[in-house]
């Protein structure tokens, strides 16, 4: 049976970074520094520019709250792959208008796991085209 390092690492990272108490700066000892995440197929390189990202993220919703569904990886903990739910109210998500109206969407992140159980890389897609079509109508 393997060790669940790589689900441990990202478990750890949902919770410090994304659930709440949220902290984006635990980014700094969870990811290497040149940490890469595709997500939108746009990538964001290096851990400062990923911290940014996750900060300005974090401030177009309201009342966060991130809820890991389900996570599983390959056998020797290198790949993981995680389910996950977010809620909150709009604060101005993806350029909208900050009307507070609910939001929720949906994704699946795709990581690589170092054996020492830092994070290398993200690959995220979401229901995002979905959530702001509701946002916008």
């Amino acid at each position: 049976m393997s060790v669940q390092h790589g689900v441990h690492a990202v478990e750890n990272f949902w919770a410090r970074v994304w659930q709440s108490p949220q902290d984006p700066h635990a980014i700094d000892e969870l990811v290497v520094e040149d940490f890469v995440i595709v997500t939108g197929g746009e990538a964001i390189r290096g851990r400062d520019a990923f911290k940014e990202w996750v900060l300005k993220f974090q401030s177009t919703v309201e009342d966060l709250e991130f809820i890991p569904v389900e996570t599983f990886q390959n056998e020797d903990g290198s790949r993981v792959a995680s389910l996950w739910e977010m809620t909150g109210r709009n604060r101005g998500f993806m350029g909208t208008e900050p009307d507070g109206q609910p939001i929720h969407l949906t994704g699946t992140a795709v990581w690589s796991v170092r054996a020492d159980g830092m994070l290398e890389s993200n690959r995220v897609e979401r229901n995002a085209w979905e959530l702001h079509r509701r946002l916008t109508a």
